[in-house]
């Protein structure tokens, strides 16, 4: 399966903030989506760099309350490991696990085509693990699903 099958379930819908926002308003954004990471993007197609709440925590525990009227552009994450809709998820998981890092965004033809967790990556695997065992259930038992 690639991350293409993914974002098919999933949707592409990515949400950013500008290198510009303040943190304060990027934990709204956070909290408003429930969400964990978001794209640094000055115009919403292109990766400028990803924030996540791993980097609020961070720089709140190096510079204090301070930080939350800082620009995102002072905490974000600048060189970002990015996949195509074609990566198989295998490997797209392996680059996360070595990398310890749990979104990467999803470009096609040089603009912002998805953003994948590793929630996304797992739950994925739980899915195509049921349905293997129900083939296989079916094939023992000789009923077909």
């Amino acid at each position: 399966m690639r991350i293409s099958d993914i974002l098919r379930v999933k949707g592409s819908k990515v949400v950013t903030v500008t290198p510009d926002s303040d943190v304060a308003r990027l934990l709204a954004v956070l909290a408003e989506h429930k969400i964990g990471a978001v794209i640094v993007s000055a115009d919403g197609s292109r990766v400028d760099g990803i924030v996540s709440e791993r980097d609020v925590v961070r720089a709140l525990a190096a510079r204090g309350a301070a930080v939350l009227s800082e620009p995102v552009s002072r905490i974000h994450t600048v060189s970002v490991r990015s996949v195509s809709p074609e990566a198989p998820i295998e490997d797209v998981a392996r680059l996360m696990t070595d990398h310890r890092f749990r979104h990467v965004p999803v470009l096609e033809n040089g603009g912002l085509a998805g953003l994948v967790s590793i929630g996304d990556v797992v739950k994925n695997r739980i899915d195509e693990l049921e349905s293997e065992r129900t083939s296989l259930e079916g094939y023992i038992t000789g009923e077909r699903y």
